[in-house]
């Protein structure tokens, strides 16, 4: 096995919560970081912070994501969204039972 592959095999994929992300996304958006700057300050790579700067620059201007949301009004409205079809889904199998 070549010696790069046994690097990328020891290496585990981090997690960071939606409140790191949007903190993370806002030092290049608010703060004035340059994007290099915020990387490198963060110890992370590009790809992941340039999906979050473009996600929060979106739910800012209202978009609501597919994936889970960086910005509190926008994770309030999945909730909504999410309990709103399950509300449907309730209603169309009581229309569904029989009547006894």
């Amino acid at each position: 096995m070549p010696p790069y592959a046994r690097r990328l095999m020891a290496r585990k994929r981090r997690s960071f919560s939606p409140g790191f992300k949007q903190e993370a996304a806002s030092l290049a958006l608010d703060q004035g970081y340059s994007f290099a700057q915020a990387c490198m300050s963060l110890g992370m790579g590009e790809s992941a912070l340039r999906r979050w700067l473009q996600q929060l620059a979106e739910e800012r201007e209202g978009v609501t994501p597919k994936d889970k949301a960086l910005t509190p009004e926008q994770r309030r409205i999945q909730e909504l969204e999410a309990r709103c079809k399950r509300l449907e889904q309730e209603k169309d199998i009581l229309k569904k039972a029989p009547l006894s």
